[in-house]
């Protein structure tokens, strides 16, 4: 019986966007490592919240080993993973000019790392994708139609 708190590949799918070989590959790499019943994969919400950030990454351009770089760089600063650093109310940003990695919660930081640059920066709000997975869980498990699908919202961001 799968627990509330767990979810297999298959809802990993429709929450995140990624495929089912993704999923394979990003655990035989140990990208993200889910529990085992059996065969069967099972993901913890950290675990979905990792991968929603890491898709958000991926989108931004951000190579495989790019993401590596930046969950050792949380493990390491942080002790911690993706899902805890990233609260609820909390608006985490993660920036980068391709050498540094910076973590910032307050604008006034955001704004001195930007005019202290000498490279163009790329900036991520790594809060933004954690939410809108929190909100999917909420809406799927409560039977709700309107999550929109991961595919779907890429699209509307294109379109906007």
């Amino acid at each position: 019986m799968i627990m509330p708190d767990r979810f297999p590949s298959l809802e990993v799918i429709a929450l995140t966007g990624v495929t089912a070989r993704q999923l394979q590959w990003w655990d035989e790499k140990g990208v993200v490592k889910p529990e085992r019943e059996g065969h069967r994969r099972l993901y913890t919400m950290q675990n979905v919240m990792e991968m929603a950030v890491i898709c958000e990454l991926r989108r931004k351009g951000f190579s495989l080993q790019g993401v590596r770089k930046v969950m050792r760089f949380l493990q390491r600063e942080f002790g911690k993973g993706l899902g805890e650093i990233v609260g609820r109310n909390s608006d985490v940003h993660l920036l980068t000019d391709g050498t540094h990695l910076y973590l910032e919660t307050s604008a006034r930081q955001i704004v001195d790392i930007l005019k202290n640059s000498s490279q163009p920066i790329l900036g991520i709000c790594l809060s933004d994708a954690v939410r809108q997975v929190r909100a999917d869980v909420v809406a799927k498990r409560k039977g709700s139609t309107s999550v929109i699908a991961p595919s779907d919202r890429r699209r509307a961001r294109k379109t906007s």
